[in-house]
């Protein structure tokens, strides 16, 4: 699948925009391994390197890392730079899980 196909998806898909180099973005590895398993089937999380694909961080305008967005059906429902708490992203989530 590729970015596109999974960012049109019928079901919430959070985008972590990261960089190997990053403090904070390692932190956030953690936090989404929480996530995945809380959320199981209902969202999808993708990795995004910006060093290794600056035409994907370019085209969302992602200035910072880590810079999480959220998509559904292709359109961004939430966009947050800096880290975030697994409570906090799974509250967001499943409010657009429907």
């Amino acid at each position: 699948m590729t970015f596109r196909e999974a960012i049109h998806s019928d079901k919430p898909v959070l985008v972590d925009f990261f960089a190997e180099w990053c403090g904070p973005c390692k932190m956030m590895t953690p936090v989404l391994k929480q996530l995945k398993g809380r959320l199981g089937d209902k969202a999808m999380i993708i990795k995004i390197d910006v060093d290794k694909n600056p035409q994907a961080a370019a085209a969302l305008q992602v200035q910072g890392v880590p810079t999480l967005i959220l998509f559904k059906k292709g359109k961004i429902l939430w966009r947050q730079s800096g880290v975030v708490p697994a409570n906090e992203l799974e509250k967001i989530i499943l409010q657009y899980n429907e």
